[in-house]
């Protein structure tokens, strides 16, 4: 398989593992999508193994765990994508506890090394007594494919079966362009907004991201409308552009950013101007762009080592501590390099 740049990602929902009995919800949904995937017998047992030793895990381990299910697609194939989250107590070493035999609490100690082993790839973030952050990607066959560069992660606000945010990503020649859409309100409604603002953006040719809030504008105007940000990353240069309250920004280990320039408005509704800046980012620099359901307060001093990890593991992470509990999420990532 060539290489991965920008799938399509379907959301299949979060599962809390409050109990034993969580690993089976999880279980159920994973298998019925690798199965619509074509996965063949013995890699759905594998996926099987995944799934139950991360639920596990989190029971055993964690507090307020919760595993996120999806499926990604590239032309004719598909993934099943895995992200685990808590809140605590955490880990000093992934890489130590992901080996064969290590364990905290007196078991065998096999789970995160069969993680890590039957994936075709895995990564995970922790930090002593603030949490964990672990994803799996797993396709029907032992091909690994190529890392992706810009990931991305929603879930909806308590009390909601879908997510009125919504991120999309699609190459072009030179680099990536990245999109966040927050559909105004919360439910169906906010959530048709936003894949329609989805649909439209993958379905452009346009690589302006002005234009492609203009166009964005006019297409779908039949909704309730979206705040909508776009980004354009070629190598280093950046350029923005956005209507309402979705936040972009550059930022670095060391705890600096740039915040990047959104103008008042709603996509498909109200649009006064749209106007596009250019930015600078380099090789240790993360681009960030979130729903006003994800504070502003974030600062990627306090997690050391963490931008070198992937870009979904980053995004999970910031939506795990600064996600909002009263409104929809949503988290994009993206590097100049991997």
């Amino acid at each position: 398989m060539g290489p991965l740049i920008a799938p399509v990602v379907e959301e299949l929902g979060w599962h809390p593992v409050e109990d034993a009995g969580a690993a089976g919800v999880a279980r159920r949904v994973a298998v019925e999508a690798a199965q619509r995937l074509g996965f063949e017998p013995q890699r759905l047992g594998e996926l099987t193994i995944v799934v139950t030793e991360m639920a596990s895990n989190l029971y055993k381990h964690a507090d307020r765990g919760r595993i996120g299910i999806r499926c990604l697609r590239d032309g004719g194939l598909g993934a099943v994508e895995l992200v685990a989250i808590d809140e605590g107590p955490g880990m000093a070493d992934v890489v130590l506890s992901a080996q064969d035999g290590h364990s905290t609490a007196g078991t065998l100690g096999i789970g995160l090394g069969a993680i890590a082993r039957l994936s075709n790839r895995a990564d995970g973030y922790s930090r002593p007594g603030r949490g964990t952050v672990l994803t799996a990607q797993l396709w029907p066959g032992a091909a690994t494919p190529a890392q992706v560069a810009a990931e991305g992660l929603s879930r909806p606000l308590t009390g909601e079966r879908v997510c009125g945010d919504r991120f999309a990503v699609r190459p072009h020649d030179d680099g990536l362009l990245l999109m966040v859409a927050d559909g105004l309100g919360h439910g169906p409604l906010a959530a048709a907004a936003a894949a329609a603002a989805a649909d439209v953006f993958l379905a452009s040719s346009l690589t302006a991201p002005a234009a492609i809030v203009e166009h964005l504008h006019k297409t779908i105007s039949y909704t309730r409308g979206a705040a909508v940000s776009v980004a354009r990353l070629a190598g280093t240069a950046v350029q923005f552009a956005g209507l309402g309250n979705v936040a972009g920004a550059i930022a670095w280990p060391n705890g600096d950013r740039r915040g990047m320039v959104s103008m008042p408005g709603i996509v498909g509704h109200q649009m006064r101007q749209v106007r596009e800046f250019e930015y600078q980012m380099d090789a240790d620099a993360v681009l960030i762009m979130h729903s006003d359901g994800v504070s502003e307060r974030w600062n990627l001093g306090n997690y050391p080592g963490l931008p070198r990890r992937a870009p979904l593991t980053v995004a999970a992470t910031l939506l795990r501590d600064s996600g909002q509990r009263r409104d929809d999420a949503c988290v994009l990532v993206a590097k100049a390099s991997l």
